[in-house]
């Protein structure tokens, strides 16, 4: 497997920031690997406190199930095939804000949560992320 690394989250993340600067939301940012684990964070100056947890929580649910957050919400409801499923892994959060990151060949390599506005602009600063043009690998 293959992971992010660290110049390409650092890239991704100021991406983030400069769109929740677009809209005028602080906003908590954290990039993990494929396995979970946090490669880059940023915290906008006046982002709330209980987002940074939400925001690195948006994140590993994305790369655990390889799908965005939002979407694991919707099979996750009451009736639904994995419904319950935000109890699992220490907590997850099933709303948007998480997306999976991919290498050119399709293949997850990490993902992004983003929390500090509504799941509407936590989804527009995500997918901003997602869609960053970022230098390429040594």
């Amino acid at each position: 497997m293959s992971s992010i690394k660290q110049a390409e989250a650092v890239a991704r993340v100021e991406a983030g920031v400069d769109k929740a600067e677009q809209i005028g939301v602080d906003m908590n940012i954290a990039i993990v690997d494929e396995a979970g684990h946090l490669v880059q964070f940023s915290r906008m100056d006046d982002a709330w406190l209980g987002s940074i947890d939400i925001a690195l929580k948006k994140a590993k649910t994305a790369v655990y199930f390889r799908m965005d957050s939002g979407g694991l919400g919707a099979i996750s409801q009451p009736g639904g095939p994995v419904y319950g499923i935000e109890h699992s892994n220490s907590g997850l959060v099933t709303f948007g804000g998480g997306l999976p990151i991919t290498d050119d060949s399709g293949q997850v390599i990490g993902a992004v949560g983003v929390s500090g506005g509504n799941v509407e602009q936590d989804c527009s600063v995500a997918e901003a992320v997602v869609k960053a043009v970022v230098p390429a690998a040594d």
